[in-house]
């Protein structure tokens, strides 16, 4: 059965499905290849009418939050069924389901995973709001190795389960669980560091090179802090506060300086890093994003205050413009331009410029809550909603 799976894993690299033949185009893990909300697709078309993008197709795949990864001709997602989490894999060209693995797990409020799956080589790797994190055979779903690291490490469950996106750096996969996170060997899950057991933040592990410093930084319950990844040794931190410990939205890094947010009226801040200590830059309250990651082009930070699509600049943290209306909705950047999935299920293309607000195009495209980021992947944009519809839309130009 090995030797089976891998002659089809290697026959599928060989067609592109997978990220180690991948297109540049492919969206493979959390917030795409760099996990900066950004991809490198040109040339795709924002221009739609009140309906959207051309529809190509829809699926149904339970509760949850979990954005798509997507390489090739394979997508990949989680959802909740009757207190049982499933993870999909679709043909991107049909929405037809191509395997699915389903495990125990409570969907609990505002219910299902909140994580998305993150493809690597032949493998996907996952987790779970309780803590349960797996590593899968991308082309059949066989699960090669599980471990329930909340148990593991003893540690507390935030609020509202865990959220953090798993990330592979290297030979290992590192996890925002517990006091500053946890890492395994990817090859067969051994725990290499546990950091503690305190609350985790619900932000995704992000690799960064600043002021000469590589390392991973997670948005923890306590503030922000960079560990080592080898060893999980604290390089820096930084405290945040915020209300119910909810730090959600991702690190963004510019140079030598990292942008965090969190809403509750917390607003957001610049840190430069600068002799092993962050410092300050600016702190205000114009961009509040409760977890809708921010996107940093040039300089202008574009992300979600408080339900309305906003850019500051980086160097001032100014407000520059703002548009109303998008919910708790995310974003998502490609091609100099934004593209937003509001709460309503409205997708919206813009220009990502820092001097005025300029719309491309508008359209409904889903029903329900939406709250999880568009992904745009070799000319389709794919949306869901916490309900469980996905839908995938034509973009190509």
């Amino acid at each position: 059965m090995a030797i089976l799976n891998r002659r089809l894993c290697l026959q599928t690299l060989a067609a592109g499905a997978f990220p180690g033949a991948a297109s540049a185009l492919d969206w493979s893990q959390w917030r795409g290849p760099a996990r900066n909300g950004i991809s490198s697709e040109t040339g795709w078309k924002a221009a739609w009418g009140a309906g959207g993008p051309p529809k190509l197709w829809s699926a149904q795949v339970g509760e949850g939050w979990s954005a798509p990864a997507v390489a090739g001709n394979r997508l990949y997602t989680m959802g909740n069924q009757g207190n049982q989490d499933t993870v999909y894999c679709l043909d991107a060209d049909t929405g037809r389901v191509v395997w699915k693995q389903s495990y125990p797990c409570s969907a609990g409020d505002y219910g299902g995973p909140r994580s998305s799956p993150v493809l690597e080589g032949c493998r996907v790797y996952t987790l779970s709001r309780e803590g349960f994190a797996g590593c899968l055979d991308a082309a059949g779903g066989r699960v090669l190795w599980s471990r329930h690291l909340q148990r593991e490490a003893r540690a507390e469950i935030p609020r509202w389960g865990f959220a953090g996106s798993p990330l592979v750096l290297g030979n290992q996969v590192l996890y925002n669980v517990g006091t500053a996170g946890i890492s395994l060997a990817k090859a067969n899950g051994e725990v290499q560091w546990i950091s503690g057991p305190r609350a985790a933040g619900y932000a995704s592990p992000v690799p960064f090179t600043a002021a000469g410093k590589s390392g991973v930084a997670l948005f923890v319950a306590f503030g922000i802090v960079a560990i080592e990844p080898a060893t999980g040794k604290p390089l820096w931190q930084h405290p945040w506060e915020t209300s119910y410990d909810v730090n959600a939205a991702d690190p963004v890094f510019s140079g030598d300086s990292v942008f965090i947010t969190s809403g509750y009226n917390r607003g957001g801040a610049l840190l430069r890093l600068s002799g092993g200590r962050p410092q300050v830059v600016w702190e205000n309250k114009n961009i509040r994003s409760h977890f809708a990651s921010p996107v940093l082009l040039g300089e202008g930070i574009y992300g979600n205050d408080d339900g309305r699509l906003t850019c500051l600049n980086v160097k001032s943290g100014n407000r520059s413009w703002e548009m109303r209306g998008i919910g708790k909705g995310g974003l998502m950047a490609a091609g100099g331009k934004l593209l937003v999935l509001t709460e309503r299920g409205e997708l919206v293309a813009a220009e990502a410029r820092t001097d005025r607000y300029v719309e491309l195009a508008r359209g409904q495209v889903l029903r329900g809550t939406c709250w999880t980021h568009p992904v745009l992947a070799n000319g389709r944009v794919y949306c869901r909603s916490h309900e469980g519809e996905l839908v995938c839309l034509n973009v190509k130009g």
